[in-house]
């Protein structure tokens, strides 16, 4: 599965963030290598990076994906006309922003170690409700044909009980198909019976044709039964009581 650089400005557009959204506390997972996290740090942003490959590789992650994208460069520029060039302009744009993401995210971990944590789902390394807001671009959906229904349900769970408010995955299509994941909307029905809302939004970011959909659930209902014990705090190194009792700031 394909690990990339995305930047804090498709970011922005592939999840609809706005400044209010920004001003809650944030994990990006599956993480990769992309340049949010770092950005969101430069900017104030108290954002928490999760991904298995953190495990492995760290500050070498940043250059094997600058890497992997100079070598796909040729295979980019033959297959443009599949894609929506809207957000690039051109393949030698993409390349240049996914290769300054991945700058980015190298300079960040070093700097920042412990805003990246070794993680994967269907199981996190976080108590519940540690975050307002969880990002999740690429996995799951994307790999609809590869990862089973059941996977797909045990991460969107996962998801829903690290997050207080909302999570938002981005896209809803199958990559290899171009169509929306079939079994979306039996996953949504299961959720909503244990009070995990539901809704799909247009967002003004495309690539992929027809890729320009997230989805959003609803989490402040939602409590994991007890059998799904809470991972350790400890876990988490840089929680926060970040919001509570804090001018200007949303809880």
């Amino acid at each position: 599965m394909l690990v990339s650089a995305r930047s804090f400005a498709e970011y922005r557009a592939m999840f609809a963030l706005t400044d209010r959204d920004l001003e809650q506390r944030i994990l990006d997972c599956p993480a990769g290598a992309a340049g949010f996290v770092a950005e969101a740090g430069r900017r104030g942003i108290d954002a928490v990076a999760v991904d298995r490959e953190y495990a492995t590789h760290r500050e070498e992650l940043g250059l094997l994906v600058e890497r992997e994208t100079l070598f796909k460069r040729g295979q980019l520029m033959r297959e443009a006309p599949d894609f929506v060039w809207s957000w690039y302009g051109d393949p030698g744009g993409l390349i240049r922003e996914r290769i300054a993401g991945a700058r980015l995210f190298r300079a960040d971990i070093a700097a920042r170690p412990e805003r990246y944590l070794a993680g994967a789902l269907p199981e996190l390394p976080f108590a519940e409700g540690s975050f307002d807001l969880v990002l999740s671009s690429h996995l799951l959906f994307s790999y609809g044909n590869r990862l089973g229904e059941d996977f797909h349900r045990a991460a969107l769970l996962e998801l829903a009980r690290v997050a207080r408010r909302e999570v938002r995955i981005f896209p809803v299509m199958v990559y290899d198909t171009g169509e929306r994941y079939e079994g979306l909307d039996r996953l949504l029905e299961e959720l909503a019976g244990v009070g995990i809302g539901s809704r799909v939004e247009r967002v003004a970011y495309e690539f992929q044709p027809g890729g320009d959909e997230m989805l959003v659930l609803s989490c402040a209902g939602y409590r994991a039964p007890a059998s799904a014990a809470p991972r350790a705090a400890a876990s988490d190194p840089v929680r926060w009581r970040h919001r509570e009792g804090v001018p200007g700031r949303t809880v």
